[in-house]
């Protein structure tokens, strides 16, 4: 686990001195949308996330972007805030409203990448770029970063292997992806069932609507009543915010020692690890992503190419050979938080162990 931590800040420290170097190395040259003229440092980011039940948004991605936009403008550039509340609708209006308030580039965590579309060859259209971040929305996109959805889902799914041993022939499992709406919860169920397919049974799968706790907490009360509470030997869920409602289900079920995967590596996600609730988590290193989007971003509304970091090309259903740059991600047990989201200053010990973690914090080192 030490190692992979380590190729995780190696990762980060190579982006950010591509990073460092890309606007002397890019020059005045234009990017491929054409449409943008070269530009200092006064310009405007547009910044569109999808909803704000997962705590990752506000509490990271937000911020990290905001900073690391200052940080390459000469604190001369602004960023434009609107999070659509999981409403497809209402983002695509945002974006019309970024579109005719003239943002220079947009930053796009689409809610729904089909329908998002529109909005996307509207900006285009208007000699806007856009940068989709996270998740890969169609129209004509400019860049992309997010990580390896694909292996997110197979590090969950082998984790979960791991957790159950030899009880992965004796039981069932019950599968929570994400919404259907979103195309990395496609993917992370990919991975998933790449790796769990013929290893385990699984008794019931869900496509959770809008990844929201409630709506999985009762996706594992039917599943509960449906296999029956000697029968589920593990659930693996997509991510953490449906790990709790899975969590509360199982505990009002009287089920105990269930290894439940996550994704986040959300606060109440890793306290969980810590007292043994939750087997895992999916750690990704949300500010190697906000650099990467903030530093697309900055070089689209400049004008300047993107050759020098983005070095990945992907193909969405309605654009292909997009520059991105995929990050890498870890599997976070409770063997390496201090390796992780401590020492990446995603969160403190005094965060995670408070009052009623301190035991567990204890038991397991973390201090």
């Amino acid at each position: 686990m030490r190692r992979a931590a380590f190729a995780i800040a190696a990762g980060a420290m190579a982006v950010s001195l591509a990073a460092c170097g890309s606007a002397a190395e890019s020059g005045d040259k234009k990017s491929d949308s054409g449409d943008s003229a070269a530009k200092g440092d006064n310009i405007k980011v547009g910044l569109l996330l999808p909803e704000n039940q997962t705590a990752r948004y506000e509490k990271l991605d937000k911020p990290l972007i905001e900073k690391k936009v200052k940080e390459l403008t000469n604190n001369k550039g602004e960023v434009v805030y609107a999070n659509a509340k999981q409403d497809a609708s209402l983002q695509n209006q945002q974006v019309d409203t970024m579109v005719t308030n003239k943002v220079d580039v947009l930053i796009v965590d689409a809610v729904d990448s089909k329908a998002i579309a529109g909005s996307v060859k509207k900006a285009k259209d208007a000699g806007i770029p856009v940068v989709a971040y996270d998740r890969l929305a169609e129209g004509p996109i400019d860049a992309y970063t997010s990580f390896d959805n694909v292996t997110v889902g197979k590090t969950q799914g082998e984790a979960l292997l791991e957790a159950l041993g030899d009880k992965a022939k004796s039981g069932q499992i019950v599968m929570m992806n994400g919404s259907s709406t979103d195309p990395n919860a496609a993917m992370f169920k990919e991975g998933a069932h790449s790796v769990l397919d013929g290893k385990v049974k699984i008794g019931r799968e869900y496509d959770t609507k809008e990844w929201k706790p409630e709506n999985a907490n009762a996706n594992m009360e039917g599943a509960i009543s449906a296999l029956g509470k000697d029968k589920i030997v593990g659930v693996y869920s997509a991510n953490d915010g449906m790990a709790g409602g899975i969590i509360t289900a199982l505990k009002a079920a009287g089920l105990k020692n269930i290894p439940v995967t996550g994704q986040d590596a959300e606060l109440a996600g890793v306290q969980r690890i810590v007292t043994g609730e939750q087997y895992m988590s999916v750690y990704k290193p949300y500010p190697q992503e906000a650099n990467v989007a903030a530093e697309m971003a900055v070089a689209l509304a400049q004008g300047k190419s993107l050759d020098s970091f983005a070095k990945d090309k992907v193909d969405s259903p309605t654009t292909k050979g997009i520059p991105s740059v995929i990050v890498p991600v870890v599997s976070l047990t409770k063997d390496n938080i201090n390796d992780t989201v401590i020492k990446d200053g995603i969160y403190t010990v005094q965060e995670i162990c408070t009052g009623k973690y301190k035991a567990a914090c204890d038991k397991i080192g973390l201090k």
